[in-house]
This record gives C-alpha cells, sequence and structure tokens, in this order.
C-alpha cells in the first residue's frame, strides 16, 4: 500500500491518512498489520516499526514542532552505538507538556538553535550537545563509552571535538553531572576500540585501581609492535585483555600463545569476559592478586 501524503521513514500522521484514504482504507491498514499505532496521532509501517528513523520520526510528529531527538536516540542518529535505548528519546522546551508514552521518553530543557542539526529530515541535538548530556547523566560507564567513541570518531579533530563538549557541559542548564562531567571527558580516551573495553575501564576506576593506559603498544627493542594492549600498567607489567565473543571465537589457540609469550615476557595477564561486567568478582579478584604480586598495595 502507497501513500502519496507526507511522511517521513515510513511514520505517517493519522490526520493526513484520514483525509487521503478514508476511514476504512486506514482502519483495514492497521488490521492487516502493513500499517501499526504507534503514538497518539501516529501510525508506521508495519515492516518498519523497530527502526530507530522510523520511531524518531514519530516522536517528533507525537510531540511538537518545537520537538528534537536527544539522548542515546540522537547518539545513534549521529552514528554512535556505545549507548543504547529501547526507548526513543525526545527533547522539548519548557513549558511544553507532551506525555510520555510506552517507548518514548519526553525530557525538558531549553535549548538554542545553534544546538540543533537535521539528519535524514529529523532534528537532532548536535553532537557535542548529546555527548555533553550524556556524560552528565547516563551511567558512569556508558556515559565513558560514548566518550570514547566520538573522540576516536573525530580522529584529526579530537581537540577540537573535546573543547566543544567541554564547552556544551558548562553552558548546560541543568546543574545535574556538572562535576563528574568534566572528569568523565578528562577520562575519554580516542584509543579506546570497543564499548566493553570502556566499560572495563570504568569498573577499573570505580573499584580504585590507577588509572590504565589505554591499548598500550608493546614493543620490541628495534621498535618493532610486538602486542596492542587493551588495559595496561606499563611500570607493573599488568594487562588486561577482554575476550569479547566475536573478535576472539575460534582464535582460543592464537590468544594462548600469545598469553604465554607476554608471560615470558615477565607480563600478568588477566583476562576479562562479558560475564565480568556483570559480575566482576572473579576478575576483580585475580587482578587485585597481580597488583599484590607485583608489591602493589593501597
Amino acid at each position: 500500500m502507497c501513500f502519496s501524503t507526507s511522511g517521513l521513514h515510513g511514520a505517517y500522521r493519522r490526520a493526513d491518512l484520514l483525509r487521503e484514504c478514508g476511514r476504512r482504507r486506514l482502519e483495514s491498514a492497521l488490521r492487516s498489520g502493513v500499517l501499526r499505532a504507534l503514538w497518539p496521532g501516529v501510525v508506521v509501517e508495519g515492516t518498519r516499526v523497530l527502526d530507530p528513523r522510523t520511531r524518531s520520526a514519530a516522536a517528533l510528529m507525537t510531540t511538537n514542532a518545537d520537538a528534537v531527538i536527544c539522548g542515546p536516540t540522537a547518539a545513534l542518529l549521529h552514528g554512535c552505538t556505545a549507548v543504547t535505548s529501547p526507548d526513543t528519546h525526545v527533547l522539548v522546551p519548557y513549558g511544553r507538556a507532551p506525555r510520555e508514552q510506552s517507548g518514548l521518553v519526553v525530557h525538558h530543557s531549553c535549548f538554542f538553535r545553534d544546538q540543533v542539526v537535521v539528519l535524514d529530515g529529523l532534528r537532532v541535538l548536535a553532537l557535542p550537545q548529546v555527548v555533553a548530556d550524556l556524560l552528565c547523566t547516563a551511567r558512569p560507564a556508558d556515559a565513558l563509552a560514548i566518550g570514547d567513541e566520538t573522540l576516536r570518531k573525530a580522529a584529526s579533530r579530537c581537540d577540537e571535538f573535546r573543547a566543544a563538549v567541554l564547552c556544551r557541559i558548562r553552558a548546560r542548564p541543568d546543574p545535574r553531572g556538572s562535576v563528574r562531567g568534566p572528569h568523565l571527558w578528562e577520562l575519554a580516551s580516542p584509543r579506546a576500540e570497543s564499548a566493553p573495553e570502556s566499560w572495563t575501564r570504568m569498573l577499573l576506576i570505580e573499584s580504585g585501581f590507577p588509572l590504565p593506559e589505554v591499548n598500550f603498544s608493546l614493543l620490541s627493542p628495534s621498535g618493532r609492535e610486538l602486542y596492542r594492549l587493551d588495559l595496561a600498567w606499563p611500570h607493573l607489567r599488568i594487562a588486561v585483555e577482554y575476550d569479547g565473543h566475536a573478535s576472539h571465537a575460534g582464535r582460543e589457540a592464537e590468544d594462548e600463545a600469545r598469553e604465554d609469550d607476554l608471560r615470558q615476557r615477565g607480563w600478568i595477564v588477566v583476562r576479562v569476559r562479558s560475564a565480568d561486567l556483570v559480575d566482576p568478582t572473579r576478575f576483580l579478584t585475580e587482578l587485585r592478586a597481580a597488583f599484590a604480586r607485583r608489591g602493589y598495595t593501597w
């Protein structure tokens, strides 16, 4: 079923479709699943009901013309995947009061035209503002992960992006996170290569370990890179390696040989797996034992 009326990413205002198709045809499309009701006044194509852009378009339609996509949803639209949310997050000015719906989270704040960009026809908070907000309000591990990811994406513009985000943190009207936001941003590193590495680093920081070097290059006497270690304390020759299932599947023998070689070079390698991020008891106990072997005490 094709509709000539204006839609965006498969999202339509119900009133527009009623004018074009009539009630009977619209209700038939809803019964058959061709269209699905999502939030008040908005329907979406059934095959695109989970598409972030479709849901973002629907969120803007069901709130008001001043609304803008924010938070984890905005980060995703900017191409960042370190922070995810099953909900669609939308920001509206103070004084507007659209109701939250299942799967739709409404935030209130003041924002200005220079904080908004248009991506694929969607009004979205600019990336520096998105990062500033998440650094101040998201779970610390997720905040560090989005900070790492966006600095990595900034590449040669890393210093410029750092300054832009810090400026947005200082200008936030919401005082929440005004102390921790700059601190987390200072910890963020473009050398981190994945969200689990960032989460692991945050776990170490919160557990009282000294700051590790991120993706430390272990060099041969001739200066050739032998290994790149996820997290390391070179002066203690202790390394933490994250075993992601996808990247390490089928590489067990190679990983074991690598770890044996590192041991022969005097390194202690502690491995962390996804389960350790849920219950870190085993990982932290093993790492504290490694520090104790090096004579490090808190």
